[in-house]
């Protein structure tokens, strides 16, 4: 919803977005795929649902939308992978559409070491529980994106290990990050020879491994 997933793959500012085009075409109907699907680096497509402006409306009605068109236009045929880029927002019921429609057959949880990022790591174990009961959806694991606080590797493995989860990967914190953002790459393409890029590269093998092995998660109660 924030539209700020693929702009670093399309080496350019955030694409238009679903929600946008929608509202000055009309309707979704009046959209054809490739207004909203855009190919990027390595030939990945990018799509970004987007939602309505802060304090106005439910902004997972974006997801929902979004998803229904893709599938409507067949934009899932001849894919290899799928991901969804959801705010860690569980409050709203539209940022788990992917969760209670099966769209999903993993979760994996983005966090950090510092104490608000496990709670919501927590949180999203929650709500994924509630879905996996009924439904074929997993926790994939946790994958930690080092903020440098106290101890992170050890705190992330101990909330993995409460979760009946595992931590996929400690992604190291880099400046080379933020060189790429600049100029609008990803770190792969900026610098596909960086110990970082090697890093994304043993995070995104490490998924691939993982399929079918997910968990459904046992989340800290308070």
């Amino acid at each position: 919803p924030k539209a700020d997933s693929t702009r670093l793959i399309l080496n350019s500012k955030a694409q238009d977005t679903v929600l946008d085009l929608a509202a000055t075409r009309g309707s979704v109907e009046d959209l054809e795929l490739e207004d909203v699907l855009k190919v990027g680096y390595k030939g990945i497509k990018c799509v970004e649902s987007g939602g309505p402006e802060p304090g106005v409306g439910c902004a997972g009605r974006g997801v929902i939308t979004s998803i229904n068109f893709l599938e409507e236009n067949g934009a899932y045929n001849d894919v290899d992978y799928v991901s969804y880029d959801v705010l860690g927002d569980v409050v709203c019921g539209g940022f788990a559409m992917p969760i209670r429609e099966n769209k999903a057959q993993e979760i994996y949880i983005v966090m950090s070491g510092e104490m608000m990022a496990l709670y919501a790591a927590n949180n999203i174990a929650r709500g994924i529980l509630k879905y996996a009961a009924g439904g074929s959806v997993r926790l994939g694991g946790l994958i930690c994106n080092e903020r440098q606080t106290d101890r992170e590797l050890d705190l992330a493995e101990a909330l993995a290990a409460k979760l009946n989860s595992k931590l996929i990967h400690f992604v190291p914190r880099d400046n080379i990050v933020q060189h790429a953002e600049l100029r609008k790459m990803t770190v792969i393409q900026y610098a596909p020879d960086s110990q970082q890029a090697a890093e994304y590269r043993t995070l995104a093998q490490r998924i691939h491994d993982n399929s079918g092995k997910g968990t459904i998660p046992t989340p800290i109660t308070m």
